[in-house]
């Protein structure tokens, strides 16, 4: 048995037990205790029997299943620390945890440390990272992808976790982070600072060319060099703390960064203890002390200063310190620092190890002299180029002032040893703060930061054997800490209180402001320091009594040990600390030899002088005092007067840290030291390698007893015997710390974690559960009339059932607050009512089981009866049923025949009428249709007129209105003026004015009797029209004639298809005896197949073993083949990063040439100069890159400060640049807006007649088409009868051309007002116009002479404008009809001779059917074929002249459109209308007819000028959008025309213009997807290039590729050229822009994919909710809405359906798809190995749905075959193993041999991680897991946790060529490429 101590009461009152009646023992374990161990410090045990008040004894089982009976106190009756439930165990919040008492909180840890390999866990606001002592996969850039961009607590606890929290913070609030970093030496400090900096430097770019991110990395190395050692605790302790403000501009880049070093320990210069090191950089200079370089230092071996062999360990393991020394001298180089300094820096380290070595003599009792022997101090002073004499001197003498004289005095040895390790830590720390300057000096930025982000890498809180001034300083500066922690944990409280309205209350807390005060305030422990500091006779001891007399017994916080009177003891937050006083006065004052330093200051090295010059000028505000003993700024006066004390600098450097941190929002990580023994993922405990009762006290623990224990004792005194004094003193609080167990709690404690947890759960310890979230989880507690519609009220309905004690939980807005315990008491609630509920299920099932097994065995009885009773009758009856079923299979056989042969004659009546039938129907419906459709085109288009007509009209009499009443004001103003004169003068003024007006009102009605003849004509015209129309009905009445002959003649088909039925009859049986015959010929076959199947079988034999060799081969080189495809890919992608990164440093260096020429106005280059310049710069040579690259490369060595501030200059003006070039484009958007508006009538105008005509003719096109058709039928018809009659009036296609002629003339009527309306305008506008210039130009103007009397009547002229616009409107109007008339005659004559074509045609067809009936049957099928054969090529080529003439017109009215544009917007003149006149556009669209004719005899060649070189690209290319006119197009068809071009290149043998049309399509393509990156251009353009690389394949005119080629596709193949080296400058632009595509695809899909896939509750009802922590509630962004699996599903059917869209072959489709499946999964997998939440047997049944549901959309789309459900195999075999069982070998043998997908890593994490949701699920034992990783070790495969989601498979083009013909290809006119020339 185990001994086991427990609790005291002190901290039984962490467990909240009141209100417990009783425990009661759970079959699983569910209820546990924390039962206090020696050896393990707390041990699990499990209640077996059920606890009622009143017992005595707890019946508990152990861990290792061993029985134990736990006696409770009869007083108190305290209960050991309840246990949290198994669901909690483990969980990365601490805050989560029902119980937060510290056995539950180290339990927790120890379980997910050591049980789980997870380093990493939330303590609410905290992350505690506990050192693992080993490398971990879990820093790649990988892992920090996947943390980029993601909640806080939807990941992992993690440090990028953290840092993601504060980058998003500082993005989004807009202020700045800091991020704490603490924890004691070897904890892990460093290295966690380390990767938070990494983090930054990942995901935010620098803004600047000189990387600033990596300057802030590359100071790492330098500051571990100078400021890291090994000690006892850890082999790379930071010996100082530093503050890092990483500076970020408005776009969240790195621009700068600034280092704060505080309390650098110099004593490690001079000093070192036993298995120590100095600083890294000394033994880094003594291993390169064989280099060349480095001789001059004469430096040797480590072992040969004592600076550097008193810690006796040299060398650390795996350390070389040769290697850091190269990476700590190129940080130097990368941040600025030249070479020459390096070597200063390196030699004044030298002289400190020289001066090292210095040996001082003893020359009698009060002086002594240097020992010059060994040389050592020559060469410190050669290195640090001082006088011999004078340093030799004052080494030995001190300089004392007094008031009258100044003397010199000798010194003592011990004081000369003294003041020369003095002098070398001053130098030392001199030289720290310089380096520390010049590495802020090149992470400095000009520009100041808009936001940053602080990284604190600060000493823990410290405890040792010996505590001096040292832990003093850190202690105090981890009490500010703790401090400033609280407070930002009240805050947050606050806030989350106040926020969800619940009443709080002021809270008891560890408030450490007293413990502060202590050291800080007034008359406190600094101040009595600094006091007694400038006392003449001040002393250690004295300022001992002067503690004790200050604040003995007046503060709580401070003790004096009992036996020491030169010791104190201070009270801190973590733990008791007592202080030593020895040496506090010495090192607070930090003296070093005046005289010491004026000699060095004397000295001719610069960079020593340099040192020493900060102590004359106040320090830079950047660099604040890095430590106490490390000061950098001094005044100018005396060297001792002004000096500040070590304790005061850093009390006011720790003030403004402070000032920092408030001002900032905090975030922190408290680093945790597990072991002393450095092992990895080992908290100290049994694994020890001795117990408690036989190890041995160290030193530390010496240390902790002595001042507890009331005797001596020795380092030989065991461990047993201190124990029970212990035990005796009721001190078992404290026994944990002593045992194996100590080092573990004993960082947790010093870290303050056990307080930070409990502050962040002051009063209501979980505060995770929303009501949506409770009613999930606990719905089975809930009965159905307490669920409501408002879960708030649901909660509060169940909560108040279940809780009878309302303080133990708490209503919010939106969450409820539980106090401690509660969470696992519902948790028991819940197991309790599901255990239940499968005890029903089970007895059910059981019952149903039961009976089911009892009625099938009386079935199977009553089974058995029936049968043996039946046999029997049936033997009975056996007879008689023979023999009536002969005769019931004679009548039934008869009956049978007769009854085919009868069903044989209906099949085939009914078959006929149904065919008669249906062909009827089917007329009859096609009729119905299109007079239907006819119909409602009609109404539509007539109510789009009438409606337009309307508001035309409406507008015309509005705007006359307006006129006449403006008119009718003006002539009533104008009368009224004249009454106010006199009648004389008004007579004199209206002399004449009757005449006038009676000769104006005699010209208008002259104009109205012109009007009026005018529509006597038109009515003329109409009435000859419809005695033309008649005349057309009757010739239509001959074709109604003819179509009734041709339904006589059906009845003839009728009886060939009865022929034709008996013909197949015959047939059919003629099949049925050949099947006999092949019968038996089969069984002949048979036999010889048996004799061939041996011998077949034996060569099969031979086969199958050469094809597997052969198989294996090919396999072997296809895998070789696919490996360097992808080298090859990779390699590739590389060169187009470096060929893009040399075009910008280029434009970039010529952009600053043409900055440096004065006066230099570089104007617009164009297109075409732009692209030529790229061009040319993608058909540099190698040798030219190269020797460009090395000119740069010398350059940017040679000055690399003016290059960097010439690029920022560039920057600038490029901003500016851009700035400007926005503010113009801004300003030509609204010039172009406001010149179209005023366009915008004109255009509507043109518009309007233009889509008016184009509608028109469309009618007309598609009447002619029906016409066409139903002429045809009659063709059909005629030609299956004889004889012909005439068609009578009424029939279809009488009716037909009846209703076009009707329309035809009422459109007419309409297109007549509408001319009228559009001319009016175009008048009132011109008008306008007249009346502007009018008013300006001179009143004599004889061009206006007739109606000049007539303006002068009044002073506005409206007479004269009202009679010069009806006339002009009179004139427009008379050519309109004249016009109109015009065309309509021709209308007339074009139907009139398209009936006399009809007429003739059906003449002609008469007389064929009359001459084929005379032939025989075979000659007349031939003949009726060739001349339907060619009367369709005379229609096709009618069409196609058709179609010519219709492009040409398009063409001419859009060039007229633009001219009328162009006119009316620069106002020049007025429209000519008479341009566009309908003469002119016949009469041109008439001379297309040759050119036409031309295109039969295409050869699928292109010809172009080469001035049209440049527009052919920007049309083709540059501007060809996806979205636009290319969706129109036939795939591939910019493809085509390229190649097209190409081949006229090649036919001309013009080999300029093939280089010139290859590189300029190549680099516009490349430009193309460079500036429009969306997934349709690309895909797009990925189509093209393929299709264009196999047209160079197709047409090359290999064998390999002409084979699929007909015989005129291999006539077009190239003749001049050969082309092998372009196409594989085309396929690497393919692989290019298919990687562009993917990347694309991954950016749209990557935030998809882990809500769709793992988040959302596909499966309603699978899932639990567990509890959260704080972390939840703390993310940084709100849940936006979630992205479902049907959304991927979507997108996937965007991707596909676009691919195929735009032409892309099938199998590189197929690829693409197998690359985003290969997303989906590693994203998927990624995230579930890096959240714990995920990774529950629940969770495996949601992915294995997802997954199901992505397979069907493969087999949807039939794509099963393209590798895309391989791809997803590690996901299935995720969710398998998340599934499967995992308890015995047998379980670890099956998971093994089903996770092959899997790596080893993978399947560990994935089984440490595993988590149950439920009770009844059960976590995997850690002997399960080393099973497996035992089962597991020979796998030879890839350490990498996560999967590559960034990898791009290697992709393939197969050769898939073209069957479109090139001479039949079109060129839309929508593309505006009329400068080609079909050759």
């Amino acid at each position: 048995m185990v001994p086991v101590t427990f609790l005291s009461g002190a901290d039984a009152e962490i467990c909240d037990v009141s209100g417990v009646t009783g425990v009661q023992a759970e079959p699983n374990g569910s209820a546990g205790a924390l039962l206090e161990d020696t050896t393990e410090v707390w041990r699990s045990a499990e209640l077996t029997k059920d606890y009622k008040p009143g017992d005595t004894v707890l019946h508990l089982q152990l861990e290792d299943e061993t029985e134990f009976e736990y006696k409770l106190d009869p007083k108190t009756g305290l209960l050991p620390p309840l246990r949290n439930p198994d669901i909690l165990v483990g969980e990365n919040d601490l805050t989560a945890l029902s119980y937060l008492h510290e056995p539950a909180v180290l339990h927790n840890l120890r379980v997910r440390f050591t049980d789980s390999k997870l380093i990493y866990t939330y303590c609410g606001i905290i992350l505690v990272a506990i050192n693992p002592y080993e490398s971990l996969p879990i820093y790649g850039s990988d892992i920090i992808n996947a943390y980029s961009g993601q909640n806080m607590g939807d990941m992992d606890p993690h440090i990028f976790a953290v840092s993601e929290e504060a980058f998003k913070q500082m993005a989004r609030d807009e202020k700045n982070q800091s991020i704490i970093v603490s924890g004691e030496s070897g904890a892990g400090k460093t290295v966690s600072a380390k990767y938070t900096m990494r983090y930054f430097a990942t995901v935010s770019g620098s803004s600047d060319e000189a990387s600033v991110e990596e300057k802030v990395l590359a100071s790492s190395p330098i500051m571990e060099a100078i400021g890291n050692a090994k000690t006892t605790r850890n082999d790379n302790s930071s010996r100082f703390g530093k503050y890092i403000e990483i500076g970020f501009d408005r776009k969240h880049q790195i621009i700068g960064a600034n280092m704060r070093t505080y309390l650098l320990e110099k004593s490690r210069v001079v000093f070192q203890a036993s298995e120590e090191r100095n600083y890294h950089i000394f033994y880094q200079l003594c291993a390169c002390a064989h280099l060349p370089e480095f001789e001059p230092l004469k430096l040797g071996s480590a072992d040969d200063f004592p600076y550097t062999n008193q810690g006796r360990s040299p060398i650390i393991e795996g350390v070389n310190d040769l290697k850091e020394m190269e990476a700590t001298r190129k940080a130097f180089s990368l941040l600025g620092i030249t070479e020459a300094h390096q070597m200063g820096l390196f030699q004044i380290l030298s002289a400190i190890l020289h001066l090292g070595n210095v040996e001082v003599k003893e020359r009698g009792s009060s002086s002594c002299a240097i020992s010059d022997e060994s040389g050592h101090l020559a060469v410190f002073c050669d290195l640090t180029e001082v006088s011999h004499k004078s340093m030799a001197h004052w080494l030995c003498h001190k300089k004392l002032k007094t008031a009258t004289e100044t003397l010199n005095k000798p010194v003592t040895q011990l004081e000369a040893i003294n003041g020369r390790d003095a002098l070398a830590k001053h130098i030392y720390a001199k030289l720290f703060s310089w380096i520390v300057g010049q590495v802020n000096k090149a992470l400095s930025t000009s520009s100041k930061p808009h936001s940053f982000i602080g990284v604190l890498d600060i000493y823990g809180f410290e405890t040792f054997e010996v505590n001096s001034f040292e832990q003093f300083c850190i202690n105090y500066a981890n009490e500010k800490l703790q401090q400033q922690f609280n407070m930002h944990v009240f805050k947050l409280e606050q806030e989350e209180y106040m926020k969800e309205q619940i009443p709080w209350t002021l809270i008891d807390f560890y408030d450490n402001q007293p413990c502060i005060n202590l050291i800080e305030a007034k008359m406190g422990l600094l101040d009595l320091l600094d006091e007694e500091c400038t006392m003449p006779r001040g002393s250690d001891e004295s300022w001992a009594q002067k503690l004790y007399n200050t604040h003995l017994k007046k503060s709580s916080h401070f003790e004096k040990p009992r036996m020491s009177n030169k010791a104190f003891i201070i009270l801190h937050f973590a733990d008791k600390v007592e202080y030593q006083c020895d040496g506090f006065l010495e090192k607070n004052k930090d003296t070093v030899n005046e005289e010491q330093i004026n000699v060095l200051k004397a000295s001719k090295f610069a960079l020593l002088v340099e040192l020493f010059q900060d102590e004359e000028t106040s320090a830079a505000p950047s660099t604040a005092p890095p430590s106490g003993r490390a000061k950098v700024g001094r005044s100018t006066q005396s060297f001792r007067e002004h000096k500040k004390s070590v304790g005061l600098q850093f009390r006011n450097s720790l003030h403004l840290l402070m000032d920092t941190l408030n001002a900032t929002t905090p975030h922190y990580v408290r680093c945790i030291k597990p072991n002393d023994v450095k092992a990895p993922f080992m908290s100290d405990g049994p694994s020890s390698s001795r117990s408690a009762a036989q190890s041995v006290w160290s030193p530390r623990d010496h240390s902790y007893l002595s001042r507890r224990l009331p005797f001596q004792i020795s380092s030989e005194i065991h461990a047993e015997k201190v124990l029970q004094w212990l035990k005796r003193q009721d001190k078992c609080r404290h026994v944990y710390i002593l045992q194996d167990g100590r080092m573990f709690v004993s960082s947790f404690s010093r870290c303050g974690l056990l307080k930070a947890s409990k502050t962040s759960g002051l009063k209501w310890r979980t505060k995770t559960w929303t009501y949506q979230e409770f009613f999930s989880r606990y719905r089975v507690l809930m009965r159905q009339k307490e669920i409501l519609s408002d879960r708030k009220l649901t909660c509060q309905s169940v909560l108040e059932r279940l809780v009878q004690n309302k303080d133990k939980y708490q209503f919010g807005k939106t969450k409820i607050f539980f106090r401690a315990g509660q969470v696992a008491y519902l948790e028991k609630l819940r197991a309790d009512k599901l255990r239940t509920a499968c005890i029903h299920i089970q007895k059910t099932i059981r019952c149903w089981l039961a009976r089911k097994k009892y009625l099938r065995i009386r079935q199977a009885t009553i089974t058995l009866q029936k049968y043996t009773r039946g046999h029997q009758a049936r033997c009975l009856c056996n007879t008689l049923r023979r023999t009536r079923a002969a005769v019931i299979f004679q009548k039934y056989t008869r009956m049978w025949a007769a009854r085919r042969h009868f069903l044989r004659q209906k099949a085939a009546a009914v078959l006929i009428q149904r065919l008669l039938r249906g062909y009827t129907a089917r007329l009859e419906y096609k009729r119905l249709v299109c007079e239907h459709k006819a119909l409602l085109i009609q109404r539509w288009v007539r109510g789009f007129l009438a409606r337009w007509r309307y508001r035309r009209i409406k507008r015309a009499v509005v705007y006359l209105q307006c006129c006449v009443r403006r008119m009718l004001a003006r002539r009533e103003l104008k009368k009224l003026k004249i009454e106010a004169r006199s009648v004389e003068h008004y007579k004199k003024l209206n002399v004449g004015m009757e005449n006038k007006i009676m000769q104006l009102q005699r010209k208008l009605d002259e104009q109205h009797k012109e009007n009026r003849e005018l529509s006597e004509q038109i009515r003329q015209i109409e009435s000859h029209s419809a005695v033309e129309l008649e005349k057309l009905h009757l010739q239509l009445t001959t074709l109604q004639e003819a179509e009734e002959e041709a339904h006589q003649r059906g009845d003839l088909v009728i009886s060939l298809k009865e022929e034709l039925e008996m013909v197949r009859q015959e047939l059919k049986k003629n099949k049925e005896m050949v099947a006999e015959l092949n019968e038996k010929n089969t069984l002949l076959k048979s036999e010889k197949d048996e004799m061939n199947r041996l011998i077949q079988e034996q060569e099969q034999q031979i086969k199958e073993k050469s094809e597997s060799t052969h198989e294996e081969a090919t396999e072997h080189l296809q895998a070789q083949l696919n490996e360097e495809r992808f080298r090859y890919q990779n390699l590739l992608t590389e060169h187009l990063k470096l060929e893009e990164r040399y075009a910008d440093l280029r434009s970039e260096k010529e952009a600053v040439e043409e900055l440096s020429k004065p006066g230099h106005n570089r104007a617009d280059s164009g297109y075409s100069s732009s692209q030529s310049e790229s061009v040319h710069s993608s058909v540099l040579t190698g040798s030219e890159v190269s020797s460009l690259e090395k000119e740069d490369a010398g350059q940017t060595a040679a000055d690399v400060s003016l290059l960097l501030k010439l690029q920022r200059r560039v920057a600038e003006l490029e901003k500016e640049k851009m700035d400007l070039q926005s503010e113009m484009d801004t300003k030509e958007e609204q010039l172009q807006l406001e010149r179209t508006k005023e366009l915008e009538d004109c255009q509507k105008v043109l518009g309007a007649e233009r889509d008016y005509e184009a509608l028109k003719r469309q009618e007309l096109e598609s009447d002619n088409k029906k016409l066409k058709k139903d002429l045809q039928e009659l063709r059909q018809s005629l030609t299956k009868g004889s004889g012909s009659k005439v068609a009578s009036p009424g029939g279809q296609a009488y009716n037909v051309l009846l209703e076009q002629l009707n329309s035809t003339t009422e459109e007419l009527e309409m297109r007549k007002e509408e001319v009228l309306i559009l001319r009016s305008q175009l008048v009132n506008h011109e008008t306008f116009k007249h009346k502007e210039t009018g008013t300006e130009g001179d009143s004599g103007d004889s061009s206006r002479s007739p109606t000049l009397d007539l303006r002068e009547l009044n002073e506005d002229g409206e007479l004269w404008m009202a009679y010069e616009s009806l006339k002009e409107t009179n004139r427009i109007l008379e050519s309109q009809l004249q016009t109109q008339g015009q065309s309509h005659e021709k209308e007339m004559e074009d139907l009139r001779a398209e009936l006399q074509r009809l007429k003739a045609e059906l003449i002609q067809e008469q007389q064929m059917l009359s001459d084929s009936l005379e032939l025989p049957h075979d000659a007349r099928i031939q003949a009726s074929l060739q001349h339907e054969i060619s009367r369709l090529t005379q229609q096709n080529m009618d069409l196609l002249e058709q179609m010519g003439k219709q492009d040409k017109m398009i063409r001419k009215l859009k060039k007229h459109l633009k001219i009328y544009v162009k006119k009316f917007g620069e106002a020049e003149a007025g429209v000519h209308i008479e341009q566009s006149s309908p003469e002119n556009i016949v009469g041109e669209s008439g001379r297309m007819v040759s050119i036409v004719r031309k295109e039969r005899d295409f050869q699928g060649m292109l010809e172009y000028r080469r001035e049209d070189e440049s527009k052919l690209f920007k049309i083709l290319i540059t501007e060809l959008k996806p979205r636009g006119v290319a969706v129109n197009l036939v795939p591939g068809l910019p493809a085509y025309i390229l190649f097209m071009c190409l081949r006229h290149a090649d036919y001309a043998n013009d080999d300029q213009r093939v280089s010139n049309l290859l590189n300029t399509s190549i680099n516009a393509i490349k430009n193309v997807f460079k500036k429009r990156g969306d997934f349709e251009t690309i895909s797009f353009w990925l189509a093209n290039t393929c299709r264009f690389l196999h047209c160079l394949k197709q047409y090359s005119g290999e064998e390999a590729y002409t084979k699929y080629n007909t015989p005129r596709q291999n006539e077009h193949c190239l003749t001049n050229f050969d082309l092998s080296e372009y196409r594989q400058v085309l396929s690497d632009l393919a692989i290019q822009i298919y990687q562009q595509l993917i990347r694309v695809i991954e950016n749209i899909l990557h935030p998809m994919i882990a809500p769709a896939m793992l988040e959302q509750e596909t499966i309603q009802g699978v899932m639990g909710v567990k509890p959260t922590g704080m972390r939840k509630r703390t993310s940084s962004f709100h849940e936006e809405s979630s992205h479902s699996l049907e959304s991927i599903l979507k997108q996937l059917d965007v991707f596909y359906y676009t691919l195929l869209q735009h032409g892309n072959d099938t199998e590189l489709v197929r690829q693409v798809i197998k690359q985003q499946f290969y997303v989906i999964c590693s994203v998927t997998l990624n995230n579930l190995l890096l959240r714990k939440d995920m990774c529950s047997w629940s969770k495996g049944l949601q992915i294995r749905y997802n997954v199901c549901q992505l397979e069907e959309w493969l087999l949807d789309k039939d794509l099963q075959g393209s590798g895309a459900r391989e791809s997803l195999e590690p996901l299935i075999q995720a969710a398998q193993l998340l599934q499967i069982k995992k308890k015995s070998q047998d379980d670890a043998e099956a998971i093994c041999t089903m996770c092959t997908a899997l790596t080893t890593e993978q399947i560990v994490k994935i089984l440490s991680l595993y988590t149950p949701v439920n009770e009844f699920e059960e976590r995997v034992s850690i002997s399960f897991i080393k099973s497996v990783q035992t089962l597991l070790k020979d796998r030879k495969e890839s350490s990498q946790l996560l999967m590559d989601a960034k990898i791009i498979f290697p992709v393939t083009f197969p050769f898939n060529p073209s069957t479109l013909a090139l001479e039949t290809i079109q060129i839309p006119n929508s593309l505006n490429l009329n400068f080609l020339t079909r050759v």
